[in-house]
């Protein structure tokens, strides 16, 4: 199913009820720049109405800091159900207030702040279990409903299957619910450090908890983009013996050998992953992390029947997976999958007493303070993968940039006109559009 027959089933069906108003009010007169969708691999910066408060617990924000993430691909190839025309994107953002409701009790405007990427409403069963992302009251789709039996959490411009919430790549964005969905940033933890917190850090963080990860175990991480390359950085300071790491970017592959001292497989060399595996650790690794995404897809039978419409997502990094981890061994699924796959290795599964596990989209409101606090400590540092910096005007270059992984591009930091100069030991800017893209400051 595509967007537009996704989209006539929606209509057909109904919005789901939520506890949130998604289409906010605008100031007058006023424009912003946004990134906006428009089809498969096109998105533009454009010029679009500014936000105003609209329920009256918003904030509207103003965002200095923001960036595209490797989810981010899967809008700007179409695979993500109910996306529209106009939709704005992305997820991940940051920036100081500028404006609050008259129901907003924990900030005020000047506060500065990073937003959760899900909108959780605070006061629903999965709220009050701080598993925020399954929020039962923020997400209007009645298709996703159907399909997955209930529906997860909104999320920031992540197209109307979530929600159809305007998203972070913009200059202003309104933060609904804002007591329940943003974290106050003091000003010792730096714009380029605060930024992921918005969804790499917690996910990252989710993704090695849902591994059972802990001290004297192995691992294998599928999928170096930035939630890989954090994930064995996490899986190191929870006293794993071996993390090993598998992809076939270059670049990629000589960070996490050089920079996080883990074991690499490129797998457009090695073409049997999992016996390369055993050939590591013989009795196969403890615990497997995909974090490598539905769309990426290695054999003939499984990009045909992708291109075709018989399945939507791959199985072959989670057979992967399933062959290659002991038996009673733990498998974390962090990678966006959508909907259904053929030839999945059921068997192996059950047989091998494997628990498998979906992370859902990672709570974030549940790890914040606990990483922040890590942040402050310098504990942990999520700059040391980020590698560029570029400008809100060239968003439309950074996502073909990021989609072909060109120039060594990691994690990127996204400016508006309202972000501070770059930090200390943080990249200087790039632009795509001056022909000036600095070294990678993460190789």
């Amino acid at each position: 199913m595509n967007s537009v027959g996704a989209n006539m089933v929606e209509k057909a069906l109904g919005d789901k009820e939520t506890v949130v108003t998604v289409e906010p009010k605008t100031r007058p007169n006023e424009t912003m720049k946004a990134l906006v969708w428009y089809g498969n691999k096109d998105v533009r910066v454009q010029d679009v109405p500014v936000p105003t408060i609209t329920d009256p617990t918003d904030v509207v924000i103003k965002v200095t800091g923001t960036t595209v993430c490797g989810s981010d691909l899967h809008l700007y190839h179409r695979e993500i159900l109910q996306l529209k025309k106009g939709d704005i994107l992305g997820h991940e953002y940051m920036g100081v207030i500028d404006e609050v409701g008259p129901e907003v009790k924990k900030f005020k405007k000047g506060d500065r702040v990073v937003s959760s990427f899900q909108i959780a409403c605070g006061e629903c069963r999965y709220c009050k279990e701080s598993l925020t992302s399954m929020c039962d009251r923020t997400n209007t789709s009645k298709l996703q409903e159907k399909l997955y039996g209930q529906a997860i959490g909104g999320i920031f411009g992540y197209s109307h299957f979530v929600g159809g919430y305007a998203g972070g790549q913009a200059e202003y964005v309104r933060c609904p619910l804002a007591d329940n969905n943003l974290l106050k940033i003091p000003d010792s933890v730096p714009d380029e450090k605060a930024l992921y917190l918005s969804d790499i850090m917690p996910t990252s963080y989710h993704s090695v908890v849902c591994a059972e990860v802990s001290k004297g175990k192995t691992v294998a991480i599928w999928g170096l983009g930035p939630i890989g390359l954090l994930a064995a950085k996490w899986c190191q300071l929870a006293g794993a013996r071996r993390v090993i790491a598998i992809d076939s970017v270059p670049e990629r592959l000589e960070f996490a050998q050089t920079k996080l001292g883990c074991d690499v497989i490129d797998f457009s060399k090695e073409k049997d992953v999992v016996s390369a595996i055993y050939r590591l650790e013989p009795d196969g690794v403890d615990c497997g992390i995909d974090a490598a995404a539905f769309r990426y897809t290695k054999s003939y039978l499984h990009t045909v029947q992708r291109a075709v419409g018989l399945e939507t997502d791959s199985s072959e990094v989670v057979n992967e997976a399933l062959r290659a981890v002991r038996k009673f061994g733990t498998i974390s699924l962090v990678a966006d999958y959508a909907a259904t796959t053929n030839q999945f290795l059921i068997g192996a599964l059950m047989e091998k007493g494997i628990t498998l596990r979906g992370t859902g989209q990672a709570p974030v409101q549940r790890y914040w303070h606990e990483l922040l606090r890590m942040l402050e400590a310098g504990e942990f540092d999520p700059t040391i993968i980020l590698s560029h910096r570029f400008r809100i005007d060239e968003f439309k270059e950074l996502y073909d940039a990021f989609d072909k992984k060109e120039f060594g591009l990691m994690k990127v930091f996204v400016e508006t006109k309202f972000s501070a100069p770059p930090a200390p030991g943080t990249p200087e800017l790039s632009s795509f559009k001056e022909h000036d893209i600095k070294p990678s400051m993460a190789l």
